[in-house]
C-alpha cells in the first residue's frame, strides 16, 4: 500500500473526507476507488459512494478476498445510512467471516456492529443484543467503541431500561470525545436528548401531563392499572393483556380508563369505538356485545359494570387507573417516528421496520405528504422519504415493537 493510500485511509479514520480526496481523487486503482467511495459516503453523496465501492469490489482480483470483503462491509454501512434495510445479511456475514479468517478483526467487528444496528432498526431487539454481545469493544478504536455503545443505548431505550441506556450513552460520549469526530459527537448528543425530552402523556383522573422515559419506566412498575395507548395493551404489574389486534375493544378500554373513577355514557362509547356514528339500536346492541367481550378479556385485571347512563371500569388490585398516551396523537405516528431520525427512508425499508405491508406504508406516506408532514425526493425505486425531527419529543414509544411483559 503506497503512502498516499495510507494517508487517505488515516484521514477517513478521523473523519476528514476532503483530506482523503485530496490524495486519491484522480486515481482509479481499486484501493483508491474504495477510499473515494468511503469519502463520498462521509460527505453524504451515498449514490456516488455506492457506485465507487461497486467498481472497487469488481476491480480487486480473485486473490484479494480481504479487500473485496472490506468493500462489502463499506457498502453495507452505506445501505444502513440510506436506510436500505433489505441488504443481504448473508453477504455481510460471509464478508465478516472472510475478514476474521484473514486476520482483520477490526473490520470484522465493524461488520457485526452493522448487523446489530440493522436488527435494532427493524425492531429485532433480542437478535440485536445477541449480535452486540459477541463483540468486546475494549480493544476497538474510540469511533467503533462509540458506535457499539450507541447501539447498546438504542436497545435499552427501546426497552425502556433508562439506567442501562444512560450508562451506555456515558460510554459513547467518552469514546466520541476520544475519537474527536464532530459528526459522531453530534449523534451521541442527539441520542442523549431522548432521556431529557417528553416521551409520553399521562392521563389520570381527568388531568394530563408529559412524562420522560424514566417516568414511563417507573409507571410500568407502579401499582396502577395502565392502559398503554402506545402499544395497545393493558398492564397491571407483571400481568399484560394485549389488545393490539382488537382496536374496538382497546378504544372502549381507553375511554373507560380516561373517565375513571366515573362512568362513560353509552353514546360517548359508541362515538369513540365506532368512529363517531350516531347511536341507534343496532349500535347499542353492538356496544353490549363488545363490552361483554372486553369484560371477559380484562377479567383478571378489572371489572366493567353497567351504570344508569353507561359503563364504568373498576380495577381489581390496582389503586389507580392511568392512560399512557403518545406525546402527539397522529394516525401514522409509527411512520413519523422512524422518519424522525432525520435520515431518508424508502417505503420498503419503512415496511420492513414496521412489520407492515409496503402498500399500507405507502398509503400512510401519501397521507402524510398531503398534510405537509413528510417530503420525498427521487423517483421509482430510488424514491426516499424524510421529515424534520418531531421537535421536543422523544419518539421511542411511537416505535412498533411491544414492550416486554416484565
Amino acid at each position: 500500500m503506497d503512502s498516499l493510500i495510507t494517508a487517505a485511509a488515516r484521514a477517513l479514520a478521523v473523519g476528514d473526507p476532503l483530506g482523503a480526496l485530496n490524495r486519491v481523487a484522480l486515481r482509479d486503482d481499486p484501493p483508491a476507488l474504495a477510499l473515494r467511495g468511503i469519502a463520498m459516503a462521509q460527505l453524504g453523496d451515498l449514490d456516488r459512494a455506492k457506485a465507487l465501492l461497486r467498481r472497487a469490489a469488481r476491480a480487486f482480483g480473485p486473490k484479494e478476498a480481504v479487500a473485496r470483503a472490506r468493500c462489502i462491509v463499506a457498502q453495507a454501512e452505506i445501505a444502513l445510512a440510506s436506510r436500505d434495510l433489505g441488504f443481504a445479511a448473508k453477504t455481510l456475514d460471509a464478508a465478516r467471516a472472510t475478514l476474521e479468517a484473514h486476520g482483520d478483526p477490526l473490520n470484522a467487528a465493524h461488520a457485526r456492529y452493522l448487523e446489530a444496528r440493522r436488527l435494532l432498526l427493524i425492531g429485532r431487539l433480542d437478535a440485536a443484543e445477541r449480535a452486540l454481545a459477541a463483540l468486546d469493544a475494549a480493544p476497538f478504536p474510540p469511533a467503533l467503541q462509540a458506535a457499539h455503545a450507541l447501539t447498546a443505548a438504542g436497545i435499552a431505550l427501546r426497552r425502556l431500561d433508562t439506567k442501562t441506556a444512560r450508562a451506555a450513552l456515558t460510554r459513547a460520549a467518552r469514546a466520541a470525545r476520544n475519537a474527536d469526530i464532530p459528526a459522531l459527537t453530534a449523534e451521541v448528543e442527539s441520542a442523549a436528548r431522548m432521556l431529557t425530552t417528553p416521551a409520553a402523556r399521562l392521563i389520570e383522573r381527568g388531568a394530563e401531563r408529559l412524562l420522560l422515559l424514566e417516568e414511563v419506566e417507573a409507571l410500568r412498575s407502579s401499582k396502577a392499572l395502565v392502559i398503554d395507548a402506545c402499544r395497545h395493551l393493558v398492564r397491571d404489574g407483571n400481568t399484560v393483556i394485549s389488545l393490539a389486534r382488537r382496536p374496538v375493544l382497546f378504544a372502549l378500554a381507553r375511554a373507560l380508563a380516561e373517565a375513571w373513577p366515573g362512568d362513560v355514557p353509552r353514546a360517548a362509547l359508541i362515538a369513540r369505538a365506532f368512529r363517531g356514528k350516531e347511536a341507534d339500536e343496532s349500535h347499542r346492541a353492538r356496544l353490549r356485545v363488545e363490552i361483554g367481550r372486553l369484560r371477559r378479556i380484562l377479567a383478571p385485571l378489572a371489572e366493567i359494570s353497567a351504570t344508569p347512563d353507561g359503563f364504568a371500569l373498576a380495577p381489581r388490585r390496582a389503586r389507580e387507573v392511568a392512560v399512557l398516551a403518545r406525546p402527539l396523537e397522529e394516525p401514522h405516528a409509527a411512520v413519523l417516528a422512524l422518519l424522525a431520525d432525520g435520515e431518508s427512508w424508502s417505503s420498503s425499508a419503512l415496511a420492513l421496520a414496521l412489520g407492515a405491508s409496503q402498500r399500507n406504508v405507502q398509503r400512510a406516506l401519501d397521507a402524510l405528504s398531503a398534510a405537509g408532514k413528510v417530503q420525498s425526493f427521487g423517483r421509482a425505486r430510488a424514491r426516499r422519504w424524510i421529515t424534520p425531527p418531531v421537535g421536543g419529543f422523544a419518539t421511542t414509544l411511537l416505535l412498533p415493537p411491544p414492550l416486554p411483559a416484565g
